[in-house]
């Protein structure tokens, strides 16, 4: 799925000259979901308002985004037309807002981080304690061990775009098997970090200038892999609060230091 053309988007200012009363922003988003989150602080810095609506716990929210023909969040929409929040510079141009966004950080600055994260979500998998692991986390419907399997599944996807894998929405919901243990969540996620670890070592063009295909459309690997790396440290974010909301402290936490320099949320859960 894509959003809709460049061709057809229309300034937030132009809508409010054209229409009265104006039309106002919606951002379709979920519980749990890093770009919904990060979308909503984002348009929140810039002063622009918006209505909120969450299609985890909202029929009629689920059911308004259908109608835009959208199928995942998150989505920022105006009137009929809408954008797929990925890249914010989809969004910036969907609002013609006039706002630059800092750079991306180098390459090897970002495989250095996701290497530091991918181990970090291994660490924290392996202290959930048995009887927590499985348990939906407050207002979604989502696990510690859904959301481990996700930090390494986000990874996964953004080594195979590298290989002209189509970078597929839906592979977001994959789940683990239900008999994995935390061992295997874990060891499975270790496994995938060697991978990308071999392939910048031993096959990557490092520049990562070329373009890759993703449901929001071709972009660089170097775009790609900023993303991966941020989405994979936002939920990573998360098992650490699952940990303390569950009494246990993360084994060596993500510092501010680990992070910087990625467009991860102030917030690390909505609700």
């Amino acid at each position: 799925m894509t959003g809709r053309s460049p061709d057809e988007f229309m300034s937030f200012e132009e809508v409010k000259m054209e229409n009265t009363p104006p039309i106002r922003i919606k951002v379709f988003w979920q519980p749990g979901c890093s770009s919904c989150l990060r979308t909503k602080e984002f348009l929140t810095k810039q002063g622009i308002e918006f209505e909120s609506i969450d299609v985890h716990n909202n029929p009629d929210g689920m059911a308004q985004l259908r109608a835009l023909g959208a199928r995942s969040v998150p989505v920022v929409s105006l009137g009929k037309k809408y954008t797929l929040c990925q890249s914010f510079d989809d969004v910036i141009r969907f609002l013609g807002l006039n706002v630059e966004l800092n750079g991306l950080l180098p390459p090897a600055q970002l495989i250095a981080k996701l290497d530091l994260v991918l181990a970090a979500a291994a660490r924290y998998t392996l202290q959930f304690p048995p009887g927590k692991f499985r348990l939906f986390f407050r207002d979604r419907q989502r696990s510690a061990a859904d959301t481990a399997y996700h930090v390494f599944r986000v990874a996964e996807m953004g080594f195979q775009a590298a290989q002209q894998i189509e970078l597929l929405f839906e592979g977001f919901n994959d789940l683990p098997p239900a008999d994995w243990s935390a061992r295997d969540i874990a060891d499975w996620g270790l496994g995938i970090r060697q991978k990308i670890r071999h392939w910048w070592e031993e096959d990557a063009d490092q520049a990562l200038e070329f373009t890759v295909p993703t449901y929001y459309g071709r972009r660089s690997m170097h775009n790609v892999l900023e993303r991966t790396t941020w989405h994979a440290a936002q939920h990573t974010r998360q098992l650490i609060l699952m940990l303390e909301e569950y009494g246990v402290r993360a084994d060596r936490p993500l510092s501010t230091e680990d992070l910087k320099g990625l467009p991860v949320p102030e917030k690390v859960w909505d609700n």
